[in-house]
């Protein structure tokens, strides 16, 4: 009997233990489940992520790079040419900076002591000939059109005196030299009116016609213009040689040349130049319409001036510039259109086109003028690159750099 009790407590605790043994395999094959499954999930992120990158670089191209149809190279206006020989003028580099054309600049004064009561224009206003800028209030001024308009009644008292004495003289009423009175102080109140008037439109005032508003004044516009500068301020006392605006008509501008001694002779009048902006890049030409007669004491070279059509106003006075003089052409092996060339990165660049991917390569430019540059170092004759609207493609590098950024 007692060993019957010992067997079953046996068989028991087998059966407890291999329960235990399932619902611990059953809970170690549920991980593992889990993590396969949390495994497949992650892999299927990467995969759309990978796709997602794929599709980006397919959009814009691979790195250095940036891939254009063709329907979209002739959409954005790309021309594409082929780099070849090219007649490139000779040119000697000298530097220069864009100016205002001194002629057609003017410096606004008031020419009365005066206290400024509104301002109607601001810098970079465009201005028509005639044009209020600012108006002021002049004690001076008041005083002027006051003399002006006495000598103006005054003047009207004489003429008729004149006549009436010149009258009784012609009828032998009244001696001669009553008449000739009347002339002489006819004579004088002329001349003083004749000096209220000149005094008035010197500084630009208007004649008063009547006694109201002497004081005031109105400063206009010589010419058609911009305005670069403005000094004044609503409620500022100003003297009369002090400047308030600046007025510049910006269709034509100066390139004025610092040409040193050595140079000196190989520069003269109506000579065709090419004035070129490395940062803006752009270039125009022009002839030398001046050659200065010295030599600057502090900068030991002359100065030269080209004067250059600016309707666009592209070319801004302050802007620094390079001026190719032409002396004589050079056939060059490798030459391209100088709307080509781009700085990338600090890098002069040409975009060369392979099938329809353009990339980045690196020149070294030659001579140069405001249609081609020779390429010294960098690219083959023959190979394709974008001439025209280049810079649609350097923008199109900056998306992409910035797509792989991302």
């Amino acid at each position: 009997m007692k060993n019957n009790r010992i067997l079953i407590a046996a068989l028991v605790a087998a059966s407890v233990g291999a329960g235990l043994g399932a619902a611990g395999y059953g809970l170690l094959g549920h991980e593992e489940h889990t993590a396969g499954t949390k495994g497949k999930a992650e892999t299927g992120d990467a995969h759309r992520e990978g796709e997602a990158h794929k599709e980006v670089e397919e959009a814009h191209g691979e790195e250095g790079g940036v891939t254009l149809n063709d329907a979209r190279v002739k959409a954005a206006g790309i021309t594409v040419e082929r780099a070849g020989t090219a007649l490139v003028a000779n040119t000697m580099p000298l530097p220069g900076e864009i100016r205002f054309n001194q002629d057609s600049l003017a410096e606004i004064t008031p020419r009365v002591t005066a206290v400024i009561i509104g301002i109607h224009k601001n810098v970079g206003d465009k201005v028509r000939k005639g044009d209020v800028l600012a108006t002021l209030e002049s004690q001076a001024l008041a005083e002027w059109r006051s003399e002006y308009l006495a000598n103006e009644k005054r003047l009207e008292l004489a003429r008729g005196n004149f006549e009436r004495e010149k009258r009784l003289w012609r009828d032998k009423i009244s001696a001669e030299q009553e008449y000739l009175n009347a002339k002489k102080e006819l004579a004088e109140i002329e001349i003083a009116m004749q000096g209220s008037r000149d005094r008035l439109l010197s500084i630009g005032a208007s004649l008063p016609k009547q006694n109201l508003g002497l004081a005031r004044y109105e400063l206009r516009a010589p010419f058609a213009g911009t305005i670069v500068e403005k000094h004044a301020t609503t409620g500022e006392a100003v003297k009369e040689d002090v400047t308030l605006f600046q007025i510049a008509d910006l269709n034509n501008v100066w390139a004025e040349i610092a040409v040193y001694p050595k140079n000196i002779n190989q520069i003269q009048l109506d000579q065709s130049v090419t004035v070129r902006s490395k940062d803006q890049g752009m270039a125009t030409t022009g002839k030398i319409a001046h050659i200065g007669a010295l030599i600057g004491e502090k900068t030991r070279t002359a100065t030269a001036r080209i004067t250059i059509d600016n309707a666009r106003g592209l070319w801004r006075p302050g802007m620094f510039v390079n001026i190719d003089v032409a002396d004589g052409s050079v056939k060059t092996p490798v030459a391209v259109k100088a709307n080509a060339v781009q700085t990338l990165e600090g890098k002069t660049v040409v975009f060369i086109r392979e099938g329809e991917k353009f990339e980045p390569r690196e020149i070294e430019p030659g001579r140069q003028n405001a249609e081609w540059v020779e390429v010294i170092k960098g690219l083959k004759a023959g190979e394709a690159y974008a001439s025209n609207n280049s810079y649609v493609v350097k923008a199109e590098m900056g998306k992409a750099t910035a797509s792989h950024a991302h």
